[in-house]
């Protein structure tokens, strides 16, 4: 093992400017969880999405689960997600007494195929069995290709929820990420491209539906002296401490993009010509922040596998791990219904996520590519 420090898959990347707007907001007595800097994110946030309000939550997940909720999913429904991302989206929904059922993604773009969609719900509409919404995922900073997928939504009038908590920054078709649908959500975690530690955000167009995901954020308290519920909220609401760290963050959010583009670019230098290796490639209707950089290993070529491969990286320090494994594998939801799923399958087999953080430094990179070229070469 080298002695030369642990390399991360996607470490927050912090430094003074934070500090110094926690420090601020610490010093302003603002520690109560709502403050003036839960404002200013929520309004700096919904406007870097295209977007004219926002609800900060203490996670993506949140955020989504109230998404979810503000289109009216509840107990019994269906709702389309795709195959292909973290178990944070179908949670969601199961969280809500639905079922998930899960989409195929494109072997192009890995995001939700807009045509085995289209096919699902032209499928369910004939049976009189429509989902109650669809989610999509801009998946690893790669929008969905929206305008499709639009189309199909609009056609059956489905409400359309865009889980981007991996992609603030990109765009499709000259819009944002988080511009589509009838809202859309952000995660801040440690991962991310910019973080609060933790923390998310719905964004969405709508004061009704901006005014309830706080309202319900806020353990859906009514507006009186003492402690009145008529309804079941959650504790979800961004501490005012937390949204300082995120609005310094966001202040520098173009470099980072930037930075995490060319680690891409140097990892796709480096393995050009070697043979068994393919990228997730950035799809021509927009841009991609690049979060995270994958692989795809094929074994027979190669004469190792991904996990393989992870584990001789893991042996340098150096952390890498798989493609999110598809919902339709995972235990939890064995059983569930599933559309297509090959795809899927095969790029969590093959897949693979190297380094990527806006932090890394040539010289750490240079390290993992030698383990890489290293480790192919046998």
């Amino acid at each position: 093992m080298t002695s030369a420090g642990r390399i991360w898959l996607s470490p927050p990347d912090v430094g003074p400017a934070e500090r110094d707007a926690l420090m601020a907001a610490f010093e302003s007595n603002w520690i109560a969880p709502l403050g003036p800097e839960v404002d200013a994110f929520e309004e700096e946030v919904a406007e870097l999405a295209g977007r004219r309000f926002g609800a900060a939550t203490n996670s993506g997940t949140a955020a989504l689960h109230l998404a979810l909720r503000l289109v009216g999913v509840g107990p019994g429904d269906e709702v389309l997600v795709p195959d292909l991302t973290f178990v944070a989206t179908a949670a969601a929904v199961a969280y809500l007494g639905a079922t998930p059922v899960f989409v195929d993604v494109d072997e192009a773009t890995w995001t939700l195929d807009p045509h085995l969609l289209g096919e699902e719900l032209e499928r369910r509409a004939r049976a009189g069995r429509l989902p109650t919404a669809v989610v999509t995922v801009d998946l690893y900073g790669q929008c969905a290709d929206y305008a499709p997928i639009v189309a199909h939504c609009d056609a059956h009038g489905i409400p359309l929820v865009e889980d981007a908590a991996e992609s603030l920054g990109a765009s499709y078709g000259g819009r944002p990420a988080g511009s589509f649908g009838a809202s859309a959500v952000f995660s801040f975690n440690g991962n991310k491209v910019i973080t609060t530690s933790g923390g998310g955000m719905l964004v969405c167009d709508d004061p009704g539906m901006a005014a309830r995901a706080r309202y319900l954020a806020s353990q859906a308290r009514q507006p009186v002296l003492h402690y009145e519920h008529t309804e079941l909220g959650y504790n979800y609401r961004l501490s005012n401490l937390l949204a300082a760290l995120g609005r310094a963050q966001l202040a520098a959010l173009a470099p980072k993009v930037e930075r995490r583009r060319q680690v891409n670019q140097a990892y796709r230098r480096a393995l050009a010509g070697q043979p068994g290796i393919r990228f997730l490639e950035e799809a021509p209707y927009g841009s991609s922040i690049c979060w995270l950089t994958c692989i795809l290993v094929d074994p027979e070529v190669t004469g190792v596998d991904r996990h393989a491969l992870a584990e001789r990286l893991a042996v340098e320090d150096i952390e890498a791990r798989p493609v999110w494994k598809p919902m339709h594998l995972q235990p939890t939801f064995a059983g569930a219904t599933t559309v297509g799923g090959r795809v899927s399958a095969r790029l969590f087999e093959r897949g693979l996520c190297l380094p990527s953080g806006s932090s890394l430094t040539p010289d750490q990179q240079d390290r993992v590519i030698s383990v890489l070229e290293r480790s192919l070469a046998r």
